[in-house]
């Protein structure tokens, strides 16, 4: 069985390279492989720093809403026990609800599992 990049499981490591899939760029013992229409999102970075220069403590920070899916599950089952498609994939960079999700830590790095519902839009361009 043939498995689509939708549905490759997440290695995560403290290296990228930037290249390849998530599960091609990793080197590590956990695999992550979300079910039914949960995605693995990896948050873009908070703001450190205003335009106007000035730095942002912790406490003032806002939570991030952007991210980029790592990897996707196969589909929600619908009460036909058939598997609706995934809306998004792989590499999609996406907004996602303020408070969505779980968040967690895998070799110090922070991702979030989102439901695909949670998710607002997908960022084109």
């Amino acid at each position: 069985m043939a498995t689509s990049a939708a549905t490759k499981p997440l290695r995560s490591s403290g290296s990228r390279n930037g290249s390849g899939t998530a599960t091609e760029r990793a080197s590590t013992s956990k695999t992550l492989r979300p079910l039914g229409d949960r995605v693995i999102v990896t948050p873009t970075p908070r703001e450190e720093m205003t335009k106007s220069g000035i730095v942002l403590p912790d406490t003032v920070k806002e939570k991030p809403q952007e991210g980029t899916i790592l990897a996707a599950g196969p589909g929600r089952l619908n009460d036909d026990g058939k598997r609706e498609p995934m809306d998004v994939k792989v590499g999609d960079k996406v907004l996602y609800a303020k408070y969505a999700g779980t968040e967690f830590k895998v070799d110090d790095e922070e991702h979030l599992i989102v439901s695909q519902k949670d998710i607002l839009a997908v960022v084109e361009g």
